[in-house]
């Protein structure tokens, strides 16, 4: 037993958390008494407030120095306000809430206020750690804050916000060496197989957009001779080709063959356009020839009401309407596809003004200078937009926003006036040809992805409501 109790006596010695009885008292320990001795001895009335300093080891004051370190009472932290009978209550509600509560309580919630507030002064249960008092005051009335505003962040209205990112830099820019430079022909057009069509001087080329190739489809036998408008059918299998010698031919472009030539303007074919089997082209004599492509005698009917206004007919060539608020020469036209009783059309350099008509009134709806010439008109229906090529003096692209025309991006690359500009199929691409012979791409138009997929499957759904109708 001996041994045990002196092993456990050498444990304890060795022990770090014992307290050491014979070391001597710590600094703040010593602090700390002789404040409380000096305290007590000058505040006690019947002693005597000159005390003796010679018995203390060290002295109260530094020579030179007559500040003194003020003494921490306590080692805790400062609080600014503490109320005594607060912190017991709040130690009181604490340790409360630790036991179980009182199943039949004896004193109402009612009763138990009134007793807290007559015994405390307060709600118990309102009893707070902490309190912080000062609340601040009220301006007085007719008070005015003189302080500028150096900085604030007002949240832009939607209708202002871009709805996508437009490049200013075309996707792709395709060589058009010896591209005529005439403001009057249409020279470029897309089919709906992604093939580019363009007329450079007396041949035509095919670009496959999907594929990269080329192939020339087609060549004037004469040197003098000279391509002059292109247009490709509905299902772009076929595409007509207005030339300089008053004829317009169709061709096969699967099998590369010419299917027939048709003969009956007086002046070089400038335009041209399919409406299922019928193909118009109007020629530099102002006249509109329609031509039934199925039948020998293709020549149905003859336009002849254009002087230097624009005009529209119907199919007998009556005179339906005539808009005459251009003051130039009017190239670009191009009919709402969302609204079909909506034309917009172009001044050349004299007019420089886009006019939006509704045909069926013959009122003009809007109209923009633009302070340049214009050559080519195009909607883009993908946002609703309307896409202008210009000439002197811009040489650029231009979207504006439809109905209100404003303007959303400039497209600018050419060195030379834009000819002619044309979508592709899936509307998201605009194809550009100018007179520094180059077409330019631009992705303008690129719908969001689930905006896409919804429109995808919208027209999936119609197609089948169509393919069940007919069966």
């Amino acid at each position: 037993m001996a041994q045990f109790g002196f092993e456990n006596d050498i444990h304890n010695i060795l022990k770090l958390d014992m307290p050491i009885t014979n070391a001597p008292m710590a600094r703040w320990q010593r602090k700390a008494s002789s404040s409380n001795t000096s305290g007590l001895n000058t505040l006690s009335p019947g002693k005597s407030a000159n005390i003796s300093l010679s018995s203390s080891k060290t002295p109260t004051k530094t020579p030179g120095k007559n500040k003194k370190t003020p003494s921490k009472m306590g080692g805790d932290r400062f609080i600014p306000t503490r109320n005594n009978k607060q912190m017991d209550v709040a130690n009181f509600l604490l340790t409360k809430e630790n036991e179980p509560a009182d199943a039949n309580p004896a004193l109402s919630v009612e009763s138990q206020k009134a007793w807290s507030v007559t015994l405390n002064g307060y709600n118990i249960e309102d009893a707070k750690i902490l309190h912080l008092g000062g609340k601040p005051l009220n301006a007085p009335e007719g008070y005015q804050n003189n302080l500028k505003v150096l900085y604030s962040q007002v949240s832009t209205p939607a209708s202002l916000k871009k709805t996508r990112y437009i490049s200013s830099t075309p996707d792709k820019i395709l060589d058009a060496p010896g591209l005529r430079n005439d403001f009057y022909l249409n020279l470029l057009d897309w089919s709906s197989r992604n093939v580019i069509a363009v007329a450079l001087d007396n041949s035509v080329y095919l670009w496959d957009a999907s594929q990269g190739d080329i192939i020339l489809l087609l060549k004037m036998e004469r040197e003098e001779d000279y391509i002059c408008s292109l247009s490709w059918t509905k299902e772009g299998s076929y595409l007509a080709v207005g030339t300089s010698d008053c004829k317009v031919q169709l061709w096969d472009v699967e099998n590369q063959k010419r299917l027939r030539s048709m003969t009956s303007h007086t002046a070089r074919v400038s335009s041209l356009s399919w409406n299922d089997y019928i193909l118009s082209s109007g020629s530099r004599s102002g006249h509109i020839h329609h031509h039934d492509v199925r039948v020998a005698n293709h020549h149905i009917s003859t336009l002849a009401g254009h002087s230097q206004e624009e005009g529209s007919s119907n199919s007998d060539g009556q005179l339906i309407r005539r808009l005459s608020e251009h003051q130039g020469a009017v190239k670009a036209l191009a009919w709402c596809p969302w609204q079909s009783n909506i034309l917009a059309s172009g001044g050349g350099t004299s007019d420089r003004h886009i006019r939006i008509w509704n045909v069926n009134s013959g009122s003009c709806v809007s109209s923009l200078d633009t302070q340049s010439q214009i050559s080519s008109l195009v909607f883009a229906p993908n946002y609703k937009e309307l896409v202008s090529a210009h000439g002197f003096a811009h040489h650029n692209v231009v979207i504006w926003k439809y109905p209100s025309l404003c303007k959303v991006s400039e497209l600018n690359g050419h060195d030379g006036r834009v000819l002619s500009l044309v979508l592709s199929p899936d509307n998201a691409t605009v194809a550009t040809v100018a007179g520094d012979e180059t077409i330019r791409l631009w992705k303008s138009f690129e719908m969001d992805p689930v905006k896409k997929k919804a429109k995808e499957r919208l027209v999936n759904s119609a197609s089948s409501v169509i393919h069940q109708s007919i069966r």
